[in-house]
C-alpha cells in the first residue's frame, strides 16, 4: 500500500512509550517488556492498526506485538490504539509496536519469545514468481515463524487474492502446519470471531470475497518426498 509521507509520525512514535525504537535489544526478552507477563500474540503488517487496536483492547489477558515496516503506518496504528483505549479510559498496557522488515524477523524474535498466535492480514501478494519469497506466508518465512510459535499455535491469515491464498495453503503444508479451518468467503461462512480490517471493508464493498484460513503448527514437519501439491489455476 502506498501512503503519503507523514512528518508527524516519527516524532510522535519516538515520544510514545509503547513504540519500541530498538526491537533487536529485546530479542529473547519480549515477555518481560510488558507490565504483566501473559500469553503473547503478534500481527505482522499491522497497517493502520484498525485490527490490532480492536483485538488488543478486547483481549486484556493477552499481550500483543504489532509490526510494520513503514513508520507512517505505525504512526496511524499508534493513533488508532490510543484512540480506542482512550475512549474507554484505559491505558494500552498490553500492546507494543515496532518497525521491522518481516523478512528479517528472526533478528528481533527468538525461540524464547514464544507466542500463541500470529495474524497476517492482506499482505502484499507479490504476484511475480521471482518475488514469491517475499510473501509473508511463504515457506521460508513460515519456517522462521516456527522458531517462536509454540507447538499447536496458530497463524490466522486473510487475503483477497486467489493466487496467494491457493499458494499459501501449499506453503503452510510445506512448513509443517495443518490447515484446521478455511473459507473462500469469510463474511458468508458463519465464522463468528472476526474483526474486519481496513482492507477487508474496502474489498467487501467492492464485492470481493475474503479468503481466510487458520493453520496450526505441527510439532514436526511432515513433508512427503515426491508428493505433488495442488497448483493454482
Amino acid at each position: 500500500m502506498r501512503i503519503r509521507r507523514k512528518p508527524w509520525a516519527r516524532p510522535e512514535l519516538a515520544a510514545w512509550k509503547n513504540c519500541i525504537d530498538e526491537p533487536k535489544e529485546l530479542r529473547g526478552k519480549w515477555h518481560q517488556a510488558f507490565p504483566k507477563e501473559q500469553p503473547l500474540m503478534i500481527e505482522f503488517g499491522c497497517g493502520k492498526g484498525g485490527f490490532i487496536s480492536q483485538l488488543a483492547f478486547s483481549r486484556p489477558e493477552i499481550n500483543f506485538l504489532a509490526v510494520d515496516i513503514k513508520s507512517e503506518m505505525l504512526g496511524l496504528a499508534m493513533r488508532n490504539i490510543r484512540r480506542v483505549y482512550g475512549e474507554a479510559g484505559r491505558e494500552p498496557d498490553n500492546v507494543l509496536i515496532f518497525s521491522q522488515e518481516i523478512m528479517l524477523i528472526d533478528q528481533v524474535l527468538a525461540p524464547e519469545d514464544v507466542c500463541e498466535r500470529i495474524y497476517i492480514n492482506f499482505c502484499n501478494p507479490w504476484p511475480k514468481s521471482h518475488d514469491h519469497k517475499k510473501r509473508l506466508t511463504h515457506t521460508g518465512l513460515l519456517l522462521k515463524y516456527r522458531e517462536f510459535l509454540r507447538d499447536g499455535g496458530e497463524i490466522h491469515f486473510k487475503t483477497d487474492n486467489d493466487d496467494l491464498f491457493c499458494a499459501s495453503k501449499r506453503y503452510f503444508r510445506e512448513a509443517g502446519f495443518e490447515i484446521v479451518y478455511e473459507t473462500e468467503d469469510l463474511h458468508h461462512s458463519g465464522y463468528a470471531d472476526n474483526i474486519p480490517t481496513e482492507h477487508e471493508h474496502m474489498f467487501s464493498e467492492q464485492g470481493i470475497p475474503i479468503k481466510f484460513l487458520i493453520a496450526q503448527k505441527l510439532p514436526e514437519i511432515r513433508g512427503i518426498p515426491g508428493r505433488r501439491e495442488e497448483t493454482c489455476e
